[in-house]
């Protein structure tokens, strides 16, 4: 099936994101060995931690699609071939946390020393603007799966970078700033990524 943007491109997925189809979390069969799952899988589990523990409601944004043809290869199957996203997406996460709305972007990727700002658009750029004019909470998190390390970073930081490489700047977010101005969040069995605690610390 293809996906088409509204300006009726049509959509690829990113090499960078390593998504997967989420399962529901069932927490006998939760290996923290498992290094193998993706940054969403990871969010997504941490989030209905959060949530079934009232510490929190953060939710995985959903985006609308139009559905344009459907093939029916039996008279009681329908086969989806060709759709397209209504509207750009903005961020991957949003909710609230002790009374204060979030707003996140989740990215994995496999270069070992640095953060490519091609996995970024300018609506979500706009987006993240918006959410810090309004007083709210946006960062990112990013995993580097080589070494499986996750760090959330203020979106301030990425749109100083973004900025600078509309002047010729370079077009990508080092490891070592990321380290350095960014925090690493605790991984563990449950939560997997506890990333609400570096927003507690850092924000509220």
């Amino acid at each position: 099936m293809t996906f088409y943007y509204p300006n009726g491109k049509p959509y690829k997925e990113p090499f960078e994101t390593g998504k997967k189809t989420i399962k529901p979390m069932n927490k006998n069969k939760i290996q923290y060995g498992n290094r193998g799952m993706s940054l969403e899988d990871d969010l997504n589990l941490t989030n209905q931690y959060y949530l079934e523990r009232q510490m929190a409601v953060v939710h995985k944004k959903p985006t609308p699609v139009q559905i344009v043809k459907v093939d029916y290869p039996k008279r009681s199957q329908a086969k989806i071939t060709e759709a397209y996203y209504r509207r750009a997406s903005t961020t991957d996460y949003n909710g609230v946390f002790q009374g204060k709305y979030i707003d996140f972007e989740a990215k994995e990727t496999h270069n070992v020393n640095l953060l490519p700002l091609k996995n970024f658009h300018d609506h979500q750029i706009k987006h993240m603007r918006q959410v810090m004019m309004q007083q709210g909470i946006c960062f990112i998190i990013v995993k580097f799966s080589k070494k499986q390390d996750v760090y959330l970073l203020d979106a301030g930081i990425l749109i100083r970078y973004w900025d600078l490489q509309q002047t010729g700047g370079r077009k990508s977010i080092p490891r070592e700033t990321i380290e350095r101005e960014g925090h690493l969040v605790p991984q563990s069995y449950l939560p997997r990524l506890d990333y609400l605690s570096i927003v507690k610390q850092v924000y509220l």
